[in-house]
């Protein structure tokens, strides 16, 4: 199965319950419907559309990761940061850090592969999934990720991701 919307009504919270949600809370966002991205390659590729000049934006890759105490872990990285798995490790605290399989990415964060993002935390909170975020958040004007499905992207002001980060109970930790 992939990460398409087609198949969000598989998911514990759909692309659309989630948008309907930040809705409801006044979290502005904007959305952009597009061809399935896979990989940050895939990503580049509808970039273009998406920018906005003089808004700095940040571009995110996602990495669902498991350490050797069986500990689940969000990373949000800017999309081209180049990631060693074992300083990654020592940074956080969390040494042998391995990629998380598909059944645990479903499990913990409630998302297929392909569509990992920080709005996954809607699920991760209650599963005990701690969130790391690049500092090159904090510099950033807005926020591009999926919204549970990889045929979508929002591009979200940092401080709304923030605020949304903050309504659902999940703390950031700065890598």
């Amino acid at each position: 199965m992939d990460a398409s919307s087609l198949n969000q009504d598989t998911l514990p919270v759909t692309s659309d319950a989630l948008l309907a949600q930040l809705d409801e809370w006044g979290l502005a966002y904007k959305l952009f419907e597009h061809v399935p991205l896979r990989t940050v390659e895939d990503a580049k590729t509808v970039e273009a559309e998406m920018e906005e000049p003089g808004v700095s934006a940040l571009r995110i890759k996602n990495l669902y990761l498991r350490d050797r105490k069986k500990r689940n872990h969000l990373v949000s990285v800017e999309q081209d940061r180049e990631i060693d798995l074992k300083a990654l490790g020592k940074e956080i605290g969390a040494p042998g850090l391995s990629f998380g399989s598909s059944d645990r990415l479903m499990e913990h964060l409630g998302i297929l592969p392909g569509a990992i993002s920080p709005l996954a935390m809607i699920t991760g909170v209650e599963k005990g999934v701690t969130f790391h975020l690049d500092r090159a958040a904090q510099e950033a004007d807005v926020i591009c990720m999926h919204p549970l499905v990889n045929t979508r992207t929002v591009v979200m002001a940092r401080g709304d991701l923030l605020a949304f980060l903050d309504r659902i109970g999940v703390e950031v930790n700065w890598i």
